[in-house]
């Protein structure tokens, strides 16, 4: 199996960036990775001795915890795929609003939000995924990250904010999940590649062809993709190491 291990990095930056949803499986991982990069602060809805407390639908708490930061990685949701809307309202729907603003409000330089396959979701299966394609979920919890993604253009095109949004696939730290959904491993992102692709989307220079606002796919470097990530390397320098075929061999 690939050592998940982080490998050395440069020394800590004094780029100033605020995780949100940081106690989560996603978030816990980003941070482990990447405190040592950035000058990190990690906030959830439950503060604790490392995190510290923030509602992400209240929009002034946000302006508070975004104030002096460079970049803010939105990862704060409910996941669920079978979430009702009166589950998603607050984190899904009015989250992304709030923090988008008030980053925008703040002056943030580059702001990422957590999307995911889950917006193209409609699509026939056996089609890739391309970060071009405009979103079709097939679920509530699809159409959130469809409006998050909506919300991060209108950012884009219309504040001094650039945004990213990470289509993010089938998350499991060390390797794919096994239910018999073929998708855990053409769609399968792996702890440290998805370390690599917050690293990535938070230091990106974006093309000005770009407009403020890009759409990158989130899965590793798996032998067989759900969704293609040659745009995501080139535009974002993503540079991935992990494949489900490998650590299943």
């Amino acid at each position: 199996m690939p050592d998940q291990t982080a490998s050395p990095g440069p020394a800590r930056s004094a780029r100033r960036v605020v995780l949100t949803g940081a106690s989560g499986r996603i978030g816990r991982t980003v941070a482990e990775h990447l405190a040592g990069r950035w000058d990190l602060t990690p906030t959830d809805r439950q503060a604790t001795a490392d995190v510290d407390e923030l509602d992400v639908s209240d929009l002034d708490a946000c302006r508070a915890a975004f104030a002096g930061a460079d970049a803010v990685v939105h990862l704060a949701a409910d996941p669920s795929p079978d979430a009702t809307f009166d589950d998603l309202l607050s984190p899904n729907l009015v989250g992304p609003y709030a923090v988008a603003r008030a980053a925008a409000e703040a002056g943030v330089r580059r702001l990422v939000l957590a999307s995911s396959l889950h917006a193209v979701s409609g699509m026939p299966p056996q089609v890739q995924r391309r970060t071009g394609d405009r979103p079709r979920p097939a679920n509530l919890y699809g159409a959130s990250k469809a409006w998050s993604e909506a919300i991060g253009a209108m950012t884009g095109a219309t504040t001094a904010t650039s945004v990213v949004a990470l289509r993010i696939g089938y998350f499991h730290l060390d390797r794919p999940a096994h239910d018999g959904d073929p998708l855990e491993r053409t769609a399968w992102l792996s702890g440290r590649d998805a370390a690599e692709l917050v690293r990535a989307a938070v230091e990106a220079e974006l093309p000005a062809t770009a407009l403020g606002f890009v759409v990158a796919n989130g899965v590793s470097a798996n032998t067989h993709l759900a969704a293609d990530l040659e745009e995501t390397r080139a535009t974002l320098g993503y540079a991935p190491v992990d494949d489900a075929w490998a650590v299943d061999a």
